[in-house]
């Protein structure tokens, strides 16, 4: 009874905190803006037309192309969130009460930021409603699972899967709504949410360490921010350009081992979790259109 308490309180903190972090200002990426800033000087106008109004995969643009843009948005927004969090860290133990929440909310906030800009980049469909400020329950949910991807959660990599296995088959301009609130994915979001609530709060007191000492404490904190932001966001990076759905229509040929049916990886690594997926990664590709 005290554990499904504990955890319905860790899924509630998260739930809140991504909520919160998805009403900052600037946190919501623009698709079609961001699309043709970063494309522009990579493809024809054209494709450019074709990636906005379809999916960069749609428009046949390489992935050595797409991943060239995605490291230059993870570099960008790295370096944003650490010089914040640097920022954040200068008052000192007196300020504490303040500064950790809103850090920890801005950071949460550029994760949502890079997760938005990856899945654009990996042909996934406009995550927020342009007529809604508030989150509803399909954003949430992926963006659950991508940030669970960024934590190294095996079972949002294979929720992330599935739902781009859907969005792949049905060509879908939109998330596939039963699937993230009824549906089989649903679960693995509730629990993942679980799972970042945990991790969340194990941070919260990382980073109140980190900004005891003014001045020192902001080093510590932009290098904490600098050195968990990167990899965090390399990793969702992997899992979703290795992903069916961002493989480019017509153009260029992926290398790598062919192989049908289910993916599997190069090599193995034990589940963050209790559920043994794989990690998918670069190293593997499913090239079999459905």
């Amino acid at each position: 009874m005290v554990t499904g308490e504990m955890s319905e309180n860790a899924e509630s903190r998260f739930s809140a905190l991504l909520a919160g972090a998805a009403r900052l200002p600037g946190v919501r990426v623009d698709r079609e803006a961001y699309l043709r800033a970063a494309l522009a000087r990579h493809c024809s106008e054209d494709q450019l037309r074709q990636a906005m109004a379809e999916t960069p995969a749609a428009a046949g643009i390489p992935l050595d192309v797409l991943d060239r843009v995605a490291d230059a948005s993870i570099r960008y927004e790295t370096a944003k969130v650490s010089a914040l969090s640097a920022a954040a860290g200068l008052p000192g133990v007196l300020a504490l009460p303040a500064t950790v929440p809103a850090d920890l909310a801005q950071y949460v906030g550029h994760m949502l930021r890079i997760s938005q800009k990856l899945a654009y980049l990996y042909s996934w469909p406009d995550l927020f409603s342009a007529d809604n400020d508030d989150l509803d329950d399909d954003t949430k949910g992926v963006l659950t699972l991508f940030v669970g991807v960024m934590f190294g959660t095996q079972s949002a990599n294979a929720a992330v899967g599935k739902v781009a296995g859907m969005l792949s088959e049905q060509m879908a301009k939109k998330l596939p709504q039963k699937a993230l609130t009824h549906g089989v994915v649903y679960p693995i979001v509730k629990k993942v949410a679980q799972y970042l609530g945990v991790e969340m709060t194990k941070q919260t007191f990382a980073k109140s360490v980190s900004k005891a000492i003014p001045l020192v404490g902001a080093a510590v904190s932009g290098g904490l921010t600098f050195a968990t932001f990167r990899p965090m966001s390399k990793r969702l990076k992997a899992h979703l350009s290795g992903l069916e759905l961002a493989r480019p229509v017509g153009g260029r040929v992926i290398t790598g081992e062919v192989i049908t049916g289910e993916v599997i990886q190069d090599e193995g690594r034990q589940a963050a979790d209790e559920v043994k997926i794989p990690k998918p990664g670069r190293e593997w590709r499913v090239l079999k259109r459905r």
